[in-house]
């Protein structure tokens, strides 16, 4: 490929970025404007998500390193060219000549007010790749106020930087093995993990279905109860199906229900891949009834998915926090339901993908008001540290924890012993 070629699919990509940045501004997740760039050939795609993610990581440190720089705030389409350059020289290592260059032409091709900005872009990001200094003083942008707030409450004000700094670092690529050994690198837990970006596909083992994709932390759900051969098993909201997938590998008898029929496709794809059974029923977890009571149910109930964060930077910029109070109250309902289910004795394993008490701690404190015969388990499976298990038993999983190893997403997991 000639250098003319390569800057025009490089320029793909950042046409594709602006666009995808654009689209958070109005609330849309990523996943939802990846049909802005589906024209685009499939490498551009990839580095035009990439892209997008690392300026939502670093949006606010963009914007406080360009503030010096500007006489007033430009136009929001010109600030996301400013933005994407000061990311990609000063966090991804591009050269300036280069990004300086790709953002002047951007700038001109966005329209006649681009093309009077031009000036402005080129004058401003040459001083923008002198500043590595000024950039590498700014601390990682902060949750916002309704999240940070409750974790600084919860484990105060270093605790909410660390996590900060996870959130700007991104996440790896985990893979869970369905029985044999897979490629990574072996964690205590017993996910494997591989650098971010790794083309999943091409991995050895993938067509055999010898593993799949799933954070570390949420593997420990499955992990935490325990399933056995021969139990039946609801697996509660179960799509994607990461967690399905555990329980069928472990030889249980398992039920993955979910609302979404779409959602539960990819499920039954899954499953075929790596040679494994479900039965798969398209359903209200408020509703649905099993025609004998069963032996374990796992929860993992519809959250503010603020501990992935790390995978879905946008997040807290198209969130703000309403609509809490109505999760927690449907997560309570679901817990009530899910006891019903369960023989007596039985063991429910309740976990939300938050980092916020309010769906973790909060909520398992209020189900053991509510049911006085159900007692917590504290977690039981490989690498689980002492310091991540609560004072109720429960375990609290965030991303500043394995810093050294790269994070993990947040969670809290609980597992719940029904009376006899």
């Amino acid at each position: 490929m000639d250098k003319s070629q390569d800057r025009s699919g490089r320029d793909g990509a950042r046409s594709g970025a602006l666009r995808l940045l654009a689209a958070v501004e109005e609330g849309a997740t990523l996943d939802e404007a990846a049909a802005l760039i589906e024209g685009a050939a499939p490498p551009d795609r990839a580095r035009a998500r990439r892209l997008a993610r690392e300026v939502l990581r670093r949006q606010a440190r963009a914007d406080a390193l360009l503030a010096p720089f500007l006489a007033r705030r430009p136009r929001p389409e010109i600030q996301r060219i400013l933005r994407l350059a000061t990311v990609e020289m000063l966090a991804l290592g591009e050269a300036p000549h280069g990004a300086v260059n790709a953002a002047v032409a951007l700038a001109r091709a966005s329209g006649p007010k681009g093309q009077a900005a031009s000036g402005m872009v080129n004058a401003v990001l040459r001083k923008v790749a002198a500043s590595a200094e000024a950039w590498a003083g700014l601390p990682p942008q902060h949750m916002p106020g309704w999240l940070r707030k409750p974790v600084i409450a919860a484990w105060g004000k270093p605790v909410a930087r660390a996590i900060e700094a996870a959130h700007e670092a991104g996440a790896a690529l985990d893979l869970t093995p369905k029985a044999a050994d897979c490629p990574g690198e072996a964690l205590p837990t017993g996910s494997h993990r591989l650098p971010a970006g790794t083309q999943v596909s091409a991995l050895p083992g993938y067509d055999a279905g010898d593993w799949w994709v799933q954070d570390a932390a949420a593997a420990m759900a499955v992990r935490v109860l325990d399933p056995q051969p021969g139990e039946t098993v609801a697996d509660l909201c179960a799509a994607p199906g990461g967690k399905t997938l555990q329980l069928a590998a472990a030889g249980a008898r398992v039920t993955a229900l979910d609302i979404s029929e779409s959602r539960l496709a990819r499920v039954a794809e899954n499953l075929a891949r790596c040679g494994l059974a479900a039965e798969i029923v398209a359903g209200d977890a408020l509703t649905w009834r099993p025609e004998a009571p069963l032996d374990a149910v796992l929860l993992d109930a519809p959250c503010s998915a603020t501990g992935t964060i790390r995978r879905h930077p946008e997040l807290p910029l198209i969130r703000d926090g309403a609509g809490l109070r109505d999760l927690t109250a449907l997560q309570a309902r679901l817990i009530d339901h899910a006891m019903t289910l369960l023989k007596p004795g039985g063991r429910l394993v309740y976990a939300t993908c938050s980092l916020l008490p309010a769906e973790g701690e909060e909520q398992l404190a209020a189900a053991l008001t509510r049911h006085p015969g159900l007692t917590v388990e504290p977690p039981q499976a490989p690498g689980i540290e002492p310091g991540w298990i609560t004072e109720q038993g429960g375990l609290r999983l965030r991303p500043d924890l394995w810093p050294e190893r790269g994070g993990m997403d947040g969670f809290f997991i609980a597992r719940l012993r029904k009376s006899a």
